[in-house]
């Protein structure tokens, strides 16, 4: 029987993950960023110009979003640290999409680097 760690690991063997170094540039030549978070994670803080999805739902709406159906997309996906995107960047290439990217060490290695993070404000009902 096969625990997470071991699905992750599997996921890391079949996947591209782009180094941090490199996210930037992978991002810019992207046709979309997926940030595979839940939505609480989302909108604590994301990389600027993410779209969220989270991972549980990403098949289905995927599916459902003709502008995200062709399978030449340039797709790089991150979640917190790297494990839910690698599934997700498999379960991408097992639908048919052929340009799919992960971010090594996710949302905590390009918040920890300095890099710019997104976070939604409130309104202030004053």
């Amino acid at each position: 029987m096969k625990s997470a760690h071991d699905l992750v690991a599997d996921a890391r063997a079949r996947i591209h993950e782009v180094e941090l170094n490199a996210a930037e540039a992978a991002i810019r030549d992207a046709d979309v960023l997926l940030d595979v978070r839940e939505a609480e994670e989302f909108h604590a803080g994301h990389i600027p110009g993410a779209v969220n999805i989270p991972r549980g739902l990403l098949e289905f709406r995927l599916s459902a979003t003709p502008e995200l159906s062709s399978r030449d997309l340039k797709i790089v996906l991150y979640c917190k640290t790297s494990g839910r995107a690698a599934l997700a960047a498999c379960a991408l290439q097992d639908m048919g999409y052929l340009q799919v990217q992960s971010i090594a060490g996710g949302f905590d290695a390009w918040s920890t680097a300095g890099k710019t993070v997104a976070t939604p404000s409130l309104p202030t009902f004053e």
